[in-house]
């Protein structure tokens, strides 16, 4: 066989071929902007030469600080394959976490979108190795900003040649460089190569939920967390229409798209599907979403009512992925298998909600504290570790970290999970989030997926509090339907998990609050919650 390095440059070129007329649609700061794959690498071509220009050498580092939008998409290819590095830099992070991991990352240049020129501005005089600041806009004058060496996009690849030659390199060089969302710390960087992506793109290429020719792709996943997924790479890859939703989309401006481009495939996490649903419910026949094929949904477990209304409501299907930062991220699908099609009531819903199948390509195991491997008996807990081609080989410049992060050469995920004897995993929780009550595991996540199914409750969480007898002792955290508020007692909440979990898990407490926090990509924070209560502010 050939010796032939797996690199992006391929994608990039492919997609070109056999969709050159496919279009991509980007919902830009002034309207919805169209243009092609020709047109799209083309510009990817001016935009290498532009790096050339600037004197960016191979493997330096060029930060983004943007939206999912094409200039965004144009970076994500002419970056790596001119043998730099694209930093995705996650834009919900605290200032004092993005100042650390762009120095840390040594980014030279930074890219960023015209609306986040503020937050930017507010953390520019810490950044000392950035040298220049490319602003992403549709505006044909440079908008007012204090950064220094400022130039518009527009202006930087204007009259560069729209051919490159791409060079060929060792597949294991780094495309990408991406920071977890530092729930505990501050983030870790995460080293995607070449050849990772192209074997995680490939996956994602096949399958149930493998991106076809004719879908219409609209990637929610942002690009700057995770490389959304893999979706940007794999829709060029393929020659799907691309869809992108641009700088801070709503539940409406999600819904406008789909119904407009005739969306077929999208993945975000489940807060962005319950306000897409909440939405659709409270404005009904405003949009046509029967486009729609199929719908993934990943970073938080995928609560067992939300898949049963998509599909019940508005004949959406939905499938539960699970991947991590350290993972690029996908590592499980669920879905069902042929001998569950035709499965009716909850058990059919039961199983879409499941973390799911390993995906082709990957090894896990599950082990005790002790890291011997636990039965798959669909009840017995271990913690879940990966191992192969997309997993991280370590953190960047973090050798204390990277040690702590692996056992006899797996990868520790830090979930806490069960598998069945068809293969299904079921993350029962993070190991930080886990509740021991009088020497006994309960699962917040378990108790999180009970209560969302109440008609009334639009979001939950729960989190373990001291208890002077028992350890630890579970409460749960509601955000109700507007209409619902002056209702619903703590009462109802609580009768609510009787004969669905053991007596001995219902929580201790409900506490109605207006909104659950979030994480930078969208998560709950259990650890602001956890703060809050600990501080008598929840």
């Amino acid at each position: 066989m050939m010796d032939y390095p797996l690199l992006i440059r391929s994608m990039l070129e492919r997609g070109r071929l056999v969709a050159a007329d496919q279009e991509i649609v980007s919902r830009d700061f002034r309207g919805v902007m169209r243009y092609t794959v020709r047109e799209m690498y083309e510009r990817v071509c001016q935009l290498a030469h532009a790096l050339d220009r600037l004197g960016i050498e191979p493997n330096e580092h060029i930060g983004s600080f943007a939206w999912n939008n094409h200039r965004h998409l144009e970076l994500y290819f002419a970056v790596p394959c001119s043998q730099r590095v694209l930093h995705t830099i996650n834009i919900r992070l605290f200032a004092e976490q993005l100042v650390y991991i762009i120095n840390h990352a040594e980014d030279r240049i930074i890219f960023i979108d015209e609306d986040l020129l503020p937050l930017m501005e507010s953390i520019a005089d810490k950044l000392p190795l950035v040298e220049r600041f490319i602003i992403m806009t549709d505006a044909q004058e440079m908008p007012a900003t204090t950064l220094k060496n400022a130039t518009l996009y527009e202006e930087l690849i204007r009259g560069e040649m729209t051919e490159y030659a791409f060079p060929d390199f060792d597949e294991w060089t780094t495309a990408l460089l991406g920071y977890t969302s530092a729930t505990t710390g501050m983030p870790k960087g995460v080293e995607y190569s070449h050849r990772g992506l192209f074997l995680h793109c490939m996956m994602a290429l096949v399958g149930e939920l493998g991106v076809r020719e004719s879908d219409v792709s609209m990637p929610i996943v942002p690009m700057f967390h995770v490389n959304a997924w893999g979706r940007p790479f794999a829709d060029t890859w393929i020659g799907a229409k691309q869809v992108y939703p641009g700088s801070r989309p709503t539940a409406k401006d999600f819904c406008e798209l789909i119904d407009h481009e005739r969306v077929t495939y999208s993945a975000g996490v489940p807060t962005v599907w319950m306000g897409i649903l909440q939405h659709l419910k409270s404005n009904p026949g405003a949009y046509d979403v029967s486009s729609v094929r199929c719908l993934l949904s990943g970073g938080s477990a995928l609560p067992q009512s939300l898949v049963e209304a998509y599909e019940k409501e508005l004949g959406i299907p939905m499938y539960q992925g699970y991947g991590q930062t350290e993972t690029s991220p996908i590592t499980f699908i669920s879905y069902p298998k042929k001998k569950h099609q035709n499965l009716q009531g909850a058990e059919r819903y039961r199983i879409r909600a499941k973390t799911g199948h390993i995906v082709p390509g990957l090894e896990m195991r599950l082990v005790d504290p002790d890291g011997n491997p636990v039965p798959y008996d669909g009840k017995s807990m271990g913690e879940l570790l990966l191992r192969g081609p997309w997993v991280l080989r370590s953190y960047y410049k973090d050798p204390e970290k990277s040690r702590e992060a692996f056992l006899n050469g797996w990868f520790r995920t830090g979930d806490i999970a069960t598998m069945d004897s068809e293969g299904y995993l079921q993350v029962v929780d993070r190991t930080r989030d886990l509740i021991k009550s009088g020497g006994e595991w309960i699962s917040s996540v378990d108790l999180e997926n009970v209560v969302m199914g109440h008609p009334e409750v639009l979001e939950a969480a729960v989190i373990a509090v001291p208890h002077e007898r028992w350890q630890e002792r579970p409460i749960v955290c509601v955000v109700l339907r507007p209409e619902a508020v002056d209702r619903v007692s703590k009462e109802d909440i609580l009768q609510y998990f009787e004969g669905r979990v053991a007596k001995w898990w219902i929580p201790d407490e409900v506490i109605f609050v207006s909104e659950i926090p979030k994480t930078s990509v969208g998560k709950f924070s259990k650890k602001t919650l956890r703060e809050q209560y600990q501080s008598g502010s929840l």
